[in-house]
């Protein structure tokens, strides 16, 4: 896994898919400075002690953050009420970045539950 994997998979979005999800990014490297960086399952991936913690991918009309737990989004069931979700992904606007308040929240619950 590299960070240049990430680099390539947002080079290849149009705006402002690139630009909402280079903030996320940011927001995601400010919570685990030191998480490695990939491409998991087709997707960037911020791993931290082999596991992943958090991703993200684009889509026609939407992006996602992927939690890779079905029980993070659940857990933050009532930060998450003006948005749609999977069991395992949250939809966001593709011109709307995540608040990092929110995005800090999903990382560090799903941290919680590597311990």
């Amino acid at each position: 896994m590299t960070s240049a994997e990430v680099d390539a998979y947002l080079a290849e979005l149009d705006e402002p898919k690139r630009v909402t999800l280079e903030v996320l990014r940011r927001s995601i490297r400010a919570v685990v400075p030191d998480a490695e960086e990939g491409i998991s399952y087709g997707v960037p991936a911020f791993r931290v002690d082999g596991k992943v913690v958090a991703g993200f991918a684009a889509f026609k009309n939407h992006l996602a953050y992927l939690p890779h737990s079905g029980s993070v989004l659940t857990g933050l069931a009532d930060r998450l009420s003006g948005y749609e979700r999977t069991k395992g992904s949250l939809h966001f606007r593709v011109d709307v970045p995540l608040p990092d308040d929110l995005v800090r929240s999903l990382v560090e619950a799903k941290l919680a539950l590597l311990d």
